[in-house]
């Protein structure tokens, strides 16, 4: 097996950017990262019942609804006590904080620093070629990217 130098490890990997946080909100988006790792999975009252109506949650409005009341030993309802912190309430698991981009205009009000773009889904190929660009060049980083296996080689 040959070995591979450090260096040749640098060249073939480019680290994605990273946000300027203070320590506090490091910590905090730390914290949250991990609470949603081990967050269930809320689900719509009688899901199982129902084909139709799916799992996505809806909140229980049912005049008599154990779920809506907290009744027994019930599913979990979605609370105010399963939000994040507040200094990281919004931003993106990375740490920045998203903004909807669908031109290279948008591209151009953004701050490499704290902020990251993520493309709407109707912008066609050949203008997001020229977004990805341009915010390549100011150095923003991109949440979507069209090749995104072509960037991590």
């Amino acid at each position: 097996m040959e070995y591979i130098s450090s260096k040749k490890v640098k060249r073939m990997y480019k680290s994605k950017a990273k946000p300027e946080l203070n320590d506090e909100q490091k910590r905090l988006l730390k914290q949250r990262n991990n609470t949603n790792k081990k967050r269930i999975k809320f689900k719509r009252q009688e899901w199982y019942r129902y084909k139709r109506l799916g799992q996505n949650w809806r909140r229980p409005k049912g005049k008599h609804s154990k779920i809506r009341e907290h009744k027994g030993y019930k599913i979990p309802v979605v609370d105010s006590g399963f939000r994040g912190p507040k200094l990281v309430r919004g931003l993106h698991p990375s740490g920045f904080k998203e903004i909807l981009v669908h031109n290279t205009k948008d591209i151009s009000i953004l701050d490499p620093k704290k902020e990251s773009a993520r493309i709407g889904r109707t912008v066609g190929v050949r203008k997001r070629i020229e977004i990805e660009e341009k915010a390549k060049k100011q150095g923003i980083r991109i949440l979507n990217p069209l090749h995104q296996k072509e960037e991590s080689k």
